[in-house]
């Protein structure tokens, strides 16, 4: 199901913090639930790169921001950019990683290749927000065969250590199905997050090299 607005609502927590202009990044747009809320927090400043893999959705978002109002409004400040995020090119650009990617579906290789993927591209003092449905680990274990349980105990203990070294806030949501919580990395501690220079005009492309 799409992510409620109280889910949305804590994932761009950093955005409604006082700050200067950012550069943001969100992972796994979808139809665009979330991003709506991204987008009543940008400032006139922020530019934003949507990273969606697939091509139904981008289309969806595509038609949102040329045909709705709270979409369109911003359309200067966006980039709708179709690829995994695997292959966006580039280090410390983003200020904001707001990701909606649903790890516990991936293999394990690919979720650690996410988060040095989200490693690679936030700047020193930016912030990853991310969510998880409560326990559905633990609810799925006796439920799968032993191999499927073995690779949730690894991804559990990939996004634990990231945990552990990395979090600085966390969020539980109740009021979405189900229910979720928002965890909120610092992967590069630092004083926070730096202006951005000139950004692109709206658009849909592939990874930029």
């Amino acid at each position: 199901m799409p992510s409620s607005r109280f889910l949305a609502h804590a994932l761009v927590t950093d955005l409604r913090k006082p700050r200067g202009p950012a550069r943001i990044l969100e992972v796994g747009p979808g139809t665009g639930s979330v991003t709506a809320q991204i987008l009543r927090h940008l400032l006139p400043g922020d530019r934003l790169d949507a990273v969606e893999i697939n091509p139904h959705f981008i289309e969806v978002l595509r038609r949102r921001f040329e045909e709705e109002w709270k979409f369109w409004r911003h359309r200067e400040q966006v980039s709708l950019i179709q690829a995994a995020i695997e292959q966006l090119p580039g280090e410390g650009l983003y200020d904001v990683i707001i990701s909606g990617l649903p790890l516990n579906n991936f293999p394990v290789a690919q979720v650690r290749e996410i988060f040095r993927v989200y490693n690679r591209l936030l700047k020193t003092g930016g912030t990853l927000a991310y969510y998880e449905y409560v326990f559905i680990r633990q609810l799925k274990t006796p439920f799968v065969n032993r191999r499927e349980r073995r690779r949730l105990y690894r991804i559990g203990r990939v996004v634990g250590n990231y945990i552990q070294a990395y979090q600085v806030r966390r969020q539980r949501v109740f009021m979405n199905v189900p229910p979720a919580v928002v965890r909120h990395l610092r992967l590069h501690p630092g004083e926070g997050a730096v202006a951005v220079g000139p950004g692109r005009p709206w658009a849909v492309s592939g990874p930029r090299h």
